[in-house]
């Protein structure tokens, strides 16, 4: 028609190229290690017109041996691998036993170098910096960032926020990493907080929320059949964790002191297990502690949601993914008073937040919650808030303001 004028078609968004860096990634040794981060990822990748290359450092270990340990792991990881679909480059740093706090960052920094060169001289184009945890990764990925001409996101995640920055070295050098990042995430708003005790500008900070896949987490078909299998009668308490000692392992085992009638199942393998099971067998609950090792991700659901509560007895937690994916099974949990507790539990179907990590408080909030449990429909629907797209599309947006990629 004579006149009419066609309007311009936008062009489609480029795709945002990201290089996450972070030593907190699963591997084949260590299939568990960091699966948050994995997770985040995968649903970023899934829902944005993002690609990833992971660059994910382990320390270097020479033997394979199970005498040798979690040191051992580190051997089994592969050079390279593809996990879900996303690269996964391993190279090693040098990691010494007792001084690595100190000495993480540069030794992290040799081998990252290093390994960017060769992925940009092969060709490989980038974006931006997606870097996990301030220290020693924070820290090594501003000075990529500043050496490639990259913007760089840090994502900060709880001790690295919490507990590092009391070190001296370490303090100085996370305190130095958030001033000279592009931008922060923090995974819950408490975190936030301490990022800006630290010296963050507020408006470089975005809260990110750690999301639970809906899918993957839910209620199982036949709960009398889940625990049938698992072979556990009466009230049944889970934690899920590392057993190191900030996971408070102990102090749920103490508690179980005061709840004659319940069993409790521990998820996590770590250093503490045989500390932990000796604990259990001089307080006369040997019967009643089952430890069950390290467990698949995709492993956890029945677990879930065969028990009555959840106990998260963590002294720190930026955001602890086992409350959601606990919840997700319409298990009610138990949290202390961690960054993110609240902003995760925070109506009664949810469960409760102590206000000190003690084994009497522990004892006392499961007994209410065994005495009037929440309907576990309801604990699902609250969790059901809490899934992974908003997260994405935060993600999204704040590197495409970082690169201005993708608009």
């Amino acid at each position: 028609m004579e006149g009419h004028v066609t309007p311009p078609v936008a062009a489609p968004a480029r795709t945002l190229r990201l290089l996450t860096f972070t030593t907190l990634y699963p591997n084949a040794g260590q299939p568990n290690h960091g699966i948050f981060v994995e997770t985040r990822l995968r649903h970023l990748l899934a829902g944005a017109p993002v690609e990833s290359t992971v660059l994910a450092p382990v320390p270097w270990f020479p033997f394979r041996a199970a005498r040798f340990g979690a040191w051992a792991r580190y051997a089994v990881a592969p050079r390279t691998e593809r996990r879900h679909g996303i690269e996964v480059l391993h190279p090693r740093y040098l990691a010494l036993p007792r001084i690595g706090m100190h000495t993480g960052p540069d030794a992290l920094w040799v081998t990252a170098r290093i390994a960017l060169r060769r992925l940009i001289a092969a060709g490989r184009c980038l974006d931006a910096i997606d870097a996990h945890y301030l220290y020693p990764d924070g820290v090594v990925a501003v000075r990529l960032g500043r050496e490639f001409g990259l913007p760089v996101a840090i994502t900060a995640r709880g001790s690295d926020t919490s507990l590092l920055p009391r070190f001296r070295r370490p303090g100085r050098l996370i305190r130095e990493a958030i001033t000279k990042a592009d931008a922060l995430i923090a995974v819950s708003a408490g975190l936030k907080e301490g990022l800006v005790a630290l010296g963050a500008d507020p408006a470089k900070v975005t809260v990110l929320r750690n999301g639970v896949d809906l899918a993957l987490f839910h209620p199982p078909a036949d709960r009398a059949a889940a625990r049938a299998a698992l072979g556990v009668q009466g009230p049944v308490l889970l934690s899920v964790g590392l057993l190191i000692p900030r996971k408070g392992h102990h102090l749920i085992i103490e508690a179980l002191r005061d709840l004659p009638e319940a069993t409790l199942l521990i998820a996590g393998e770590g250093p503490d297990r045989a500390a932990l099971e000796a604990q259990a067998q001089r307080l006369g609950l040997g019967g009643r502690v089952r430890f069950l090792g390290a467990v698949p991700h995709a492993a956890l659901p029945p677990l879930y949601g065969a028990a009555d509560l959840l106990v998260l007895a963590s002294e720190r937690e930026g955001w602890a993914n086992v409350l959601l994916e606990a919840m997700a099974c319409g298990t009610p949990a138990i949290a202390g008073p961690a960054w993110g507790s609240r902003e995760a539990i925070c109506t009664p179907a949810a469960g409760v937040v102590l206000d000190a990590l003690t084994p009497g408080a522990i004892a006392d909030a499961a007994r209410a919650l065994l005495a009037a449990p929440p309907d576990r429909a309801t604990t699902r629907a609250h969790a059901e808030g809490f899934g992974w797209d908003e997260t994405t599309r935060g993600q999204l947006d704040l590197f495409r303001r970082l690169t201005g990629c993708g608009r």
